[in-house]
């Protein structure tokens, strides 16, 4: 049977989402909205289906059962409340707001709806992940090293820190989302922060161009996640983790694990975002969310950490992740 598929937020990520849905016969975008008519125009005449400049509108004319949110933090304006109301089923591009008020007022609203939501870090979809995952099972952490560095993306919006949070809110919560996805939930947070205003490039941006984050976990690991928005060359992107007696190391779809007389390395050929439209969907079809890595609670808990991540370098204090 065909699952109705809307879409609310039509930039670079949500063209992702197209190409992997396209590969699932079961999938039918119909509905398509941005501010930018155009760019609603252009994915309605690649599907067939009809194009809005307003959700609301949309959630009026269309019977969806899903809907894709692949909004910017700051565009979270009440479309996923609405959407559970109507029994729409939800996958939300990560981060998933900008305020955790709102989140969390979002997150009731889709326990409270019983529909299924899935968030976007497609990472924990990597073949890679998950053997790691296996591999780290049951074992001490002495140590968690990550980095996320790179350069400034090219919307206006990043650039402005009420807007996107910067690097840390952004884009670092990949890595801060993997730390707790093998290792433990992060408990307390210590950031230092780099804002010289010379250094982006931008003269109306005013987000941070390097944070260094220091964390506790739950499980007494402690750990120091990196990022910059600042280069010009080759960065960084990964997690490293340290036990007694085997490290392993993840980037994208690659997986290093190094013992004393062994070094092992994996790469896994999937394609993730594939694979989490082919668990979202497949959780609608029957009802089995256990192949969805990552629901609205587990994106609400990465935004907290995240968040406070950002509000630590900003006061220069500890904080605990409440």
């Amino acid at each position: 049977m065909p699952i109705r598929i809307g879409f609310v937020g039509i930039g670079g990520i949500a063209n992702t989402h197209f190409d992997a849905l396209s590969q699932l016969p079961e999938a039918q975008p119909v509905a398509f909205c941005d501010i930018d008519t155009e760019r609603a125009e252009r994915a309605a005449a690649r599907f067939g289906g009809r194009a809005y400049s307003d959700w609301r509108a949309m959630l009026d004319a269309e019977s969806l059962d899903a809907l894709y949110i692949c909004l910017p933090p700051h565009g979270h304006d009440g479309v996923e409340i609405e959407a559970v109301q109507r029994g729409i089923h939800l996958f939300i591009e990560k981060p998933v707001a900008r305020d955790l008020d709102y989140a969390r007022r979002a997150e009731e609203a889709i326990q409270k709806a019983g529909v299924i939501c899935s968030v976007g870090y497609h990472f924990r979809y990597y073949g890679a992940i998950e053997r790691a995952k296996e591999r780290l099972q049951g074992l001490p952490v002495l140590l968690v090293k990550g980095a996320w560095d790179g350069g400034m993306p090219g919307v206006p919006w990043w650039r402005q820190h009420a807007l996107s949070g910067g690097q840390l809110v952004e884009q670092t919560t990949h890595i801060f989302d993997l730390a707790r996805y093998l290792v433990s939930e992060i408990v307390e947070v210590f950031t230092f922060s780099q804002n010289n205003p010379a250094l982006l490039h931008h003269p109306d941006g005013d987000v941070n161009v390097a944070d260094v984050v220091c964390l506790k976990f739950a499980n007494g690991a402690v750990g120091v996640i990196t990022d910059t928005n600042g280069l010009h060359a080759p960065g960084e992107v990964g997690l490293k983790v340290y036990t007694p007696e085997r490290v392993v190391e993840v980037s994208w779809g690659r997986m290093v694990e190094t013992e004393a007389n062994r070094k092992e390395e994996y790469h896994s050929r999937d394609n993730p975002y594939l694979r989490e439209s082919e668990a979202f969907l497949t959780a609608i079809r029957t009802g089995d969310r256990s192949l969805i890595r990552s629901d609205y609670s587990d994106g609400v808990r990465t935004l907290a950490v995240t968040l406070a991540a950002d509000e630590a370098g900003r006061k220069g204090s500890l904080l605990t992740i409440g």
